[in-house]
């Protein structure tokens, strides 16, 4: 699993709406010079953003962006999920169902389940409000 730019950036984006929160609404001019990320690659993020419902948008000379629920509401892992699609370690684990034939005789494919459910847990974990206030949790792996 590799996180791409535009998971990062989309983190980016909701962790400087979520530092600058307010009443008012944020422009993309504003994110983008603060974040140094083009403001055509922010239109696009931000679409993604608020046609899911994480952000709500308002257009006009003090139109902008801000978040639709609190920073604490928001965890990492839904923002990835979001644009990432999957945060699948390897292929075969991507959709609902496992469609590679070897499934029933692999034995490496526990441990990608186990990868897999640590990464989800881990991301879910951690929301906004944690990122912003630097208190992210350390990773306790069960036993067994």
């Amino acid at each position: 699993m590799k996180i791409s730019t535009k998971g990062r950036y989309a983190l980016r984006v909701m962790v400087d709406l979520a530092q600058h929160e307010g009443n008012e609404y944020i422009s993309l001019k504003e994110i983008s010079e603060r974040q140094e990320v083009s403001m055509k690659y922010l239109e696009m993020i931000v679409g993604i953003l608020g046609r899911s419902g994480f952000v709500l948008s308002l257009r006009g000379k003090n139109g902008g962006y801000k978040l639709a629920k609190t920073p604490a509401d928001y965890a990492v892992g839904s923002i990835l999920k979001l644009t990432e699609g999957s945060l699948a370690p390897v292929a075969c684990l991507d959709g609902e169902t496992n469609q590679c034939p070897r499934a029933e005789h692999c034995i490496t494919l526990p441990l990608w389940h186990r990868l897999d459910n640590i990464i989800n847990d881990y991301l879910e974990s951690i929301t906004l409000q944690e990122l912003i206030d630097r208190k992210i949790p350390e990773v306790k792996l069960s036993q067994g």
